[in-house]
């Protein structure tokens, strides 16, 4: 299948990768961590004049990234950013997966090394959904968290409040946050009413 068989013109039914491009700086060089099937590259490079690379362990995943021409190392995160250079990138995505590495200030640390900005998005255990299932005696399972406590992948869930605690005391400054419910965007209690949350950071690296 040719690389132009898909051009991802819009992301309209995924506004947390929405928001994310917007945090994006046209022509500017992007990674993308567990990239899954390339669509947040594929809309940037149409739509940004971006020039982007992904890392993806799932084989899948990986045929399908190149299928929309986008340039993708299969290798698994928890190995790390060895592979690239100091500040190689201007931004570094991690989408929907900080929750599920095992050691989570090292990839934090790595994304603060190749790149200025960092953008996470995780799910939001402080949602107020989530407390009361706790109360009910069982563990929260939803749309963002869709696994039993036995099988699923998450094993660092965090709130708003927590992640903030962590970038702080990696000297990670917080630019920008966001909070989604589903597809819409939360602006009022983002921290008890959103599913998942968004973040870009600014890398210690870099002079305020």
């Amino acid at each position: 299948m040719s690389p132009q068989a898909f051009k991802d013109v819009s992301l309209a039914h995924r506004p947390d990768l929405e928001r994310i491009a917007s945090w994006v700086e046209p022509a500017s060089r992007v990674l993308d961590l567990g990239c899954a099937d390339g669509k947040l590259l594929s809309y940037l490079r149409d739509a940004k004049n971006v020039s982007g690379m992904g890392v993806e362990r799932d084989p899948q995943a990986v045929v399908a990234s190149v299928s929309r021409g986008v340039q993708v190392i299969q290798q698994d995160l928890e190995e790390g950013l060895a592979l690239f250079d100091d500040q190689h990138f201007e931004t570094v995505v991690l989408s929907k997966t900080l929750q599920s590495m095992i050691n989570t200030e090292h990839i934090l640390r790595e994304m603060a090394r190749v790149a200025r900005f960092g953008i996470v998005s995780f799910p939001n255990f402080g949602h107020w959904s989530h407390g009361l299932s706790i109360l009910a005696g069982r563990m929260p399972v939803s749309g963002e968290m869709p696994y039993q406590w036995y099988d699923t992948p998450n094993i660092h869930l965090c709130t708003f409040k927590d992640f903030e605690d962590l970038a702080r005391s990696l000297g990670l400054r917080i630019t920008d946050r966001a909070g989604f419910a589903g597809k819409a965007e939360v602006k009022v209690l983002p921290s008890l009413r959103s599913t998942l949350a968004v973040y870009r950071f600014e890398s210690p690296h870099y002079p305020q």
